[in-house]
């Protein structure tokens, strides 16, 4: 006998770990479209996922220290919602260099480079844009080497130092 599409999908998510990003899109091989609606709603109603937008869940990071689950990653929603969408995505401005940990700034906004249509979202106090444009960069096989040439342009080449360096290869 198969195991139900909850344990199922709890199975996935604990392969995952805490703080990752999904949609139905990326539970399609667990069950049918009707049994994942019923085992995610049963799961968020359970609190052991959170629905971040309409379609995008998470499987909460929580903090020891606050007692209290942490805001949802936005770079893993971003990517989640590609995913969803069938983007490619690349990050952009000084939401870059914030992601590579060159930065300690807290963009209020973080912007995505799409092949997709300009879409906006708000995911808590932060808001989610995705601009459409050509994607020239994206044809790199790993998504850190498109963050980190996206980061290395919006810092620009005069503030590249050897612990600018040190900081990426970490």
């Amino acid at each position: 006998m198969s195991q139900p599409t909850d344990k199922r999908i709890l199975s996935r998510l604990y392969g995952k770990g805490r703080g990752w990003a999904f949609s139905q899109t990326d539970l399609a091989d667990l069950g049918t479209r009707s049994a994942l609606d019923v085992a995610l709603h049963r799961l968020w109603t359970q609190g052991a996922i959170r629905r971040v937008l309409r379609g995008i869940y998470d499987y909460p990071r929580y903090s020891l220290l606050l007692g209290e689950p942490l805001s949802p990653d936005i770079d893993r929603v971003a990517q989640a919602l590609a995913r969803k969408l069938g983007w490619r995505i690349l990050p952009n401005g000084p939401s870059a260099p914030n992601l590579m940990g060159l930065s300690t700034q807290v963009p209020a906004q973080y912007l995505y480079l799409s092949d997709g249509p300009d879409r906006s979202y708000r995911v808590g106090a932060t808001e989610l844009v995705f601009k459409r444009t050509a994607l020239k960069e994206a044809g790199f096989n790993l998504p850190e080497s498109r963050t980190i040439v996206q980061g290395l342009k919006s810092i620009g080449q005069d503030t590249i130092s050897a612990a600018v360096i040190a900081r990426i290869r970490d």
